[in-house]
């Protein structure tokens, strides 16, 4: 089976055929998906430019999605080489428990769905890699009561999501799972309990 990297030369090489181009793209997201496999593939193809149906896309537009991924996958592979680097050191040093931050990364190894969207026409309009670098920031800070990807106010708990952990906090603004470390526990039983989570002024 193809790394992302053999991938990659596919999209990018004009001696492959527009069909093998666009196949090779959409294989690249089994392997890095920050919002899942649908909903990435929808924010790629509309910040590139084309139908997320489009079977003949302007190959230029293919290579500028495959960019906006792969710049994504250093950003979060950067991240996960740190983390790897810290648990070991934490191992080294006696610390064995993992944190909430932890059993939340052996979800996500790998990059699948770190910003999950459950509902793939929902999602961020920024840059992935900018997107990942917020999300990496709110897990290396203080837990917050808002999203840490757009800052929205509004989360909501969502049950049955397409994706483990299976329910959780939900921004109404950017359509992101928002995970559950970055935010304070009060934020949390608030969510749950059905109320809005409105960050507080000031």
């Amino acid at each position: 089976m193809a790394g992302f990297r053999s991938l990659a030369r596919q999209v990018r090489d004009p001696r492959n055929d527009l069909a093998l181009r666009r196949y090779s793209l959409r294989k690249c997201l089994e392997r890095f998906a920050p919002y899942g496999h649908r909903a990435t593939w929808d924010h790629l193809c509309s910040r590139a430019g084309f139908g997320p149906e489009d079977r003949s896309p302007d190959p230029a537009r293919l290579v500028a999605a495959l960019d906006e991924l792969e710049e994504a996958r250093s950003v979060w592979l950067a991240y996960e080489d740190g983390f790897a680097r810290r648990r070991k050191k934490e191992k080294h040093d006696g610390l064995r428990s993992p944190g909430s931050v932890d059993d939340w990364h052996r979800l996500t190894w790998g990059g699948f769905g770190v910003a999950w969207c459950d509902d793939p026409r929902v999602h961020p309009h920024g840059p992935l890699a900018e997107v990942l670098r917020r999300l990496i920031d709110a897990l290396e800070r203080e837990p917050g009561v808002v999203c840490p990807v757009c800052t929205g106010e509004r989360l909501v708990w969502k049950y049955d999501l397409a994706h483990e952990p299976s329910s959780g906090p939900v921004c109404t603004a950017c359509g992101i799972v928002v995970p559950r470390p970055v935010l304070t526990p009060e934020a949390l039983a608030d969510c749950r309990r059905g109320r809005l989570l409105l960050a507080v002024a000031g």
